[in-house]
This record gives C-alpha cells, sequence and structure tokens, in this order.
C-alpha cells in the first residue's frame, strides 16, 4: 500500500485512515478472491478470536464451512478441546449442523440456543433416530413449557440428500417447494440441515478443508506447563493450525514454548503473538512461528492500554509488524480493533493476512453460550475479556483457593458485557454476509482481483475525526 499525498506522524489506528478509490477494470465484486496466504487453506481472510465467549465448535465449523478458520480456546481442558476438534471435523461441509433437541424438551430449552427467527429450525432426535423437525418460527407461537415434540404437525419436507448433490441444486428445490428450512436426510439418516439463505451461501462461499475433505480448525495454547505435550495431543485429534498465545507475546517463555513445539516436527503452522513490533516479529520468526498474531489492547474486552499504557494504534501495528513478516517468509493475523467491514479492508491493505475477529462475533446464535432476554425484550449472550476475573476463575479453577485469589487480585478487563444479536442479523453467517460484501467491494475500488494486488494498490489517506464521523450514516431521518 501506500499513503496518498501525505505520511503520517504518528502511529494511527482503523479510525484515522480511509482507502481512496483507483482506476479499476473490477466489474464485479464477486470476480474478487478473498483467499489469505497465511496457510490456513482458507478462502475468507477471516479468523475467529481464542475467547472462551467467541470460538466454540458450532462456530468455528460454521466459519470454516464458509472458507475461515476458527480458533478454540487455551482454556478448554484438554479432553474438551480434543473432543471439539473431533466435532468440527465430523460436521458436513454441504450442509448446516443441526440444532438437536429431544422431543420431550420444552419450547424454553430450544429458544436458549435458537432465536425464532425466518430461515432457522431445529431438528428433533431420539434413541439416535430423526423423528421431526420444527421451523424455529413456530417457537415465538408457542408456550415455554410446551414440549417440542407437539409443535410437529404433520411431516415437514425433507431434502435427500442425493438430490441436492449441489448447493444451486438445493436451492432451486427449496425455492420451488416454498422451503425456508429443511432437515437433509441420507438414507433415512439425518445429515444435516439447510435453509434457502445456506444453500445459496453454498454457491458462493468455498470451504476451508483439509487434505481428508474436513472442515479445518485451529486451537490455541499457553505458555505454561508444557505446551509440547498439549501441541501433540491437539495434533492427534485433528487440529490444523497451533496457537501458541498469550497477552505479551515478546517474551522468553513464548520464544521457549514456540521452538518446543517447532521441534515436534508436526506440520502444522504455527501461530505466535500477541505483538506490536517488528523485533518481536523477528524473534518469533527465527524461534519458529509461521503466522504472528498482532495486536495489544485494541479488542473491545480489553482493557490492557487503560491499565497498563502498553499497546499500540492497530493500523500502525500492522504495517510494521507485516512488512517485518512477509521480508521472513511469515505473514500477521490482525487481532482486535475491528468494528466494521472497512476496519477488516484497512487491515489486509495494511498487510495482514487475515483478520481476527472477537467481541462481533460473541452475539451470534453460533457463539457459546446461551441466549438470554434482557428487561426490553431483546436477545443477547454474555462476552467477557480473557484477563478478567471471570476468566481467570475458569482457567485456574483446579487452583487451591488461596492461589485462585492471588490470580483473581490482579485481574483485568471486562468481566461481563451484553452483545445483543442483531435482529437482522442474528447469525455469524449474516455477519460474515457483510463483511466479506464490503471487502470486496473495497477491492474493485482499488482495482484488485486479490490479496496480493490489493496490499500493493492499496492508497491509505489520513483524516480527521470530523473526516471519520462524515462517513458515517445517519442513524435517524432527516
Amino acid at each position: 500500500m501506500q499513503f496518498y499525498r501525505t505520511q503520517p506522524s504518528h502511529d494511527l489506528t482503523y479510525s484515522d485512515v480511509f482507502l481512496v478509490p483507483s482506476r479499476s477494470g473490477v466489474t464485479s465484486r464477486l470476480d474478487v478472491s478473498l483467499a489469505p496466504d497465511d496457510g490456513s487453506g482458507g478462502s475468507l481472510p477471516l479468523v475467529s478470536s481464542n475467547m472462551n465467549s467467541v470460538t466454540g465448535p458450532r462456530l468455528a465449523a460454521t466459519l470454516a464451512r464458509r472458507g475461515g478458520i476458527g480458533v478454540l480456546p487455551q482454556d478448554l481442558p484438554l479432553q474438551e478441546l480434543d473432543a471439539a476438534i473431533r466435532w468440527v471435523k465430523a460436521q458436513p461441509v454441504r450442509f448446516d449442523s443441526p440444532f438437536s433437541f429431544s422431543p420431550d424438551q420444552s419450547v424454553a430449552d430450544a429458544l436458549e440456543w435458537l432465536p425464532a427467527s425466518a430461515g432457522h429450525g431445529l431438528v428433533l432426535v431420539e434413541d439416535g433416530a430423526f423423528v421431526g423437525a420444527v421451523p424455529a418460527e413456530r417457537l415465538a407461537k408457542a408456550q415455554p413449557d410446551a414440549r417440542l415434540g407437539d409443535l410437529v404437525h404433520g411431516a415437514l419436507p425433507a431434502l435427500d440428500a442425493e438430490d441436492v448433490d449441489t448447493a444451486r441444486r438445493a436451492f432451486d428445490v427449496m425455492a420451488d417447494s416454498g422451503l425456508d428450512f429443511a432437515p437433509v436426510l441420507e438414507h433415512g439418516r439425518l445429515v444435516g440441515t439447510l435453509s434457502r439463505r445456506s444453500a445459496l451461501r453454498g454457491t458462493i462461499y468455498e470451504p476451508n478443508l483439509d487434505a481428508g475433505g474436513r472442515l479445518r480448525v485451529a486451537a490455541a495454547i499457553g505458555i505454561n506447563g508444557d505446551p509440547a505435550t498439549k501441541a501433540t495431543a491437539l495434533a492427534a485429534a485433528g487440529v490444523d493450525m497451533l496457537v501458541v498465545d498469550t497477552a505479551h507475546g515478546h517474551q522468553e517463555g513464548m520464544v521457549e514454548a514456540v521452538r518446543a513445539v517447532k521441534a515436534l516436527g508436526l506440520g502444522i503452522p504455527i501461530v505466535a503473538g500477541n505483538l506490536v513490533t517488528e523485533d518481536a516479529v523477528r524473534d518469533l520468526v527465527e524461534a519458529g512461528a509461521d503466522v504472528l498474531k498482532v495486536g495489544v489492547g485494541p479488542g473491545a474486552m480489553c482493557t490492557t492500554r487503560m491499565m497498563t499504557a502498553v499497546g499500540r494504534p492497530q493500523f500502525s501495528a500492522v504495517l510494521e509488524t507485516a512488512e517485518a513478516a512477509r521480508s521472513l517468509g511469515a505473514t500477521v493475523w490482525a487481532d482486535g480493533g475491528v468494528r466494521y467491514p472497512r476496519d477488516v479492508a484497512l487491515a489486509l491493505a495494511a498487510g495482514a493476512a487475515s483478520v481476527m475477529i472477537g467481541s462481533w462475533f460473541a452475539g451470534t446464535i453460533e457463539a457459546p453460550g446461551v441466549l438470554r432476554t434482557d428487561a426490553q425484550g431483546r436477545l443477547y449472550k454474555e462476552s467477557w475479556g480473557m484477563a478478567s476475573t471471570k476468566a481467570v476463575k475458569e482457567r485456574f479453577g483446579r487452583l487451591s483457593a488461596y492461589e485462585q485469589a492471588r490470580k483473581e487480585l490482579f485481574a483485568e478487563g471486562i468481566s461481563s458485557s451484553e452483545i445483543r444479536l442483531d435482529p437482522l442479523r442474528p447469525s455469524v453467517e449474516d455477519l460474515l454476509d457483510m463483511i466479506t460484501s464490503g471487502v470486496r467491494s473495497s477491492f474493485t475500488y482499488a482495482g484488485a482481483r486479490d490479496l496480493a494486488e490489493f496490499r500493493e494498490r492499496a492508497l491509505v489517506g489520513i483524516q480527521s475525526a470530523a473526516g471519520y464521523e462524515e462517513g458515517k450514516a445517519l442513524p435517524v431521518s432527516w
């Protein structure tokens, strides 16, 4: 990228900069490839953060199905992390992972996981066999204590997997039948579900698959304890990328942990972070990192900068570290600070191979945790920072009361925040549509057909706070 008619004299964050349009021969946003060059194998430069309130197995599977990759958090016990990886690997590629319930469960049980929104639904399974399906919209008209099995009025039409062998065929069948949601069966066995919109997405997105045709997934490990042993176990479970993660990535413990994991020769890309400087990039690449996770303090749940004064404005951090990484044959992930699709585009222009998203994804159906309702009747999920008291309790729950109390004494970050579901975009897939639509358009404005061209052609200007505000749509009418 180049700065447009100016050079910065201080560090910049995403709201400080903008993209200038260039002469372009790219006529359609669908002619653009967003595939990253970070070894993730994906077709989207989007990664879900390894936060407990953001990435669970369902969100990881959904994101991989559309071309990104999710990072399961390190706080899960090893047995649960192993099970989560294997669950993602077992999920369907062409169809959605079903929300499964027993016929004896209640409407209230279902509404903890699925809103009463069009295009969604649940399946009923008894003794391992499919017994029916319920469109989510039907939940809005039922009493909370009603049995789910009593909501099945006649057989909801099911799709035969052999009849919907392509996404386009699936869309056409659903459109012709007037179906917004349907279970998918193969010889009577449930293999997934489909909505008409998810079938349409299947014609646009390319899934992120491993050599065996299964969805890819990443997982995080810490630098304490025995990271090499944990990395070996996760590799055996089938993990596709290992993220060696700590808040301060430029420290001896991180260098040693990366070296130990690299020495295993697992053949899996190693991501290390977090960091914000060229020196840190050089030290961790030398230790064996393939990807550097960049960002200290930009996240919505993070209080590091206000507590410690440590960090760096994210655009400049990405710009410097990405250039250093490329010179060493590595790449960077921009971790945190994105609030709008424009910020994702700017991170890519600065040189990021992929952009890591946390709180933005926390308020979605697929994120971990149950749905709750606030006093105004709005749905939300809880989110929290990974250095907060809540996270510390989960991470160190097996310590003695004294040792855990010592760690909680110095916890920082937000322990509980309500992230509301957008009623128009309740799914992480809805957010992917919005983000990738904006980023694809950014590429066309720059005249770039892929990420490499975008990095080369992007013109970046510096703006005032008033300039940034001018670009926002008015929330009310004139």
